[in-house]
């Protein structure tokens, strides 16, 4: 157990805002404080209207992304019509669970827009699955949520949200070593989804 909580390098967030989602994440890439990569990517869509945000081990979280990429293009070829946000994180939450016994090495957020609006979901290695309008993952989220939690109304656009998760990076990234390089933005409307990325 404290092996993986050292594993969990690195920062993400996610924020839920009356428009959209935005998830954000640094783009280092470590092991305990072994530099590996300054060029990892953590933050990944699924759909059009559905994306991914992790921390952890890279090859995890490259899995994860595939696994769940798989499923859900072959769900929407089933079903011929998109599959929702809370879908997508109730199976990924299946999926991790069924891996329990050896999980991957990732915390795991869900973000996206549907019929039911915008969603934003948080998920541990085991599949534990919460619903919320913000969070943080990694040895940096405690330092970004507080600058979260002070920035969050929710009234907050997308174009608000993606500027208070990056200076939550920003601010992580200033304290955690394991955090850097760096950071990757997706944001979600009903328009679909755009991709940033910032050098630091």
């Amino acid at each position: 157990m404290s092996n993986e909580i050292e594993l969990m390098t690195g920062t993400t967030v996610g924020i839920k805002a009356k428009d959209g989602v935005v998830l954000a994440a640094e783009k280092r890439v470590s092991y305990g404080f072994y530099l590996m990569s300054k060029s990892g990517k953590k933050v990944y869509p699924i759909t059009n209207r559905v994306g991914i945000a992790s921390s952890g081990v890279l090859a995890d979280i490259q899995t994860i992304t595939k696994v769940i990429r798989a499923n859900i293009a072959n769900m929407e070829i089933e079903m011929k019509r998109p599959v929702s946000v809370r879908a997508t994180a109730k199976l990924l939450s299946i999926i991790l669970f069924q891996n329990k016994y050896m999980p991957y090495i990732a915390e795991t957020m869900v973000g996206g827009i549907d019929d039911e609006g915008p969603k934003l979901f948080i998920l541990d290695s085991w599949g534990s699955l919460i619903e919320d309008d913000f969070a943080a993952l990694g040895n940096g989220a405690r330092t970004a949520i507080g600058l979260i939690e002070t920035g969050y109304t929710s009234s907050i656009t997308v174009k608000e949200a993606k500027e208070l998760a990056i200076r939550a990076i920003k601010e992580a990234i200033a304290r955690d070593p394991t955090s850097g390089d760096g950071i990757d933005t997706l944001t979600i409307t009903s328009s679909g989804y755009s991709e940033d990325s910032i050098k630091l």
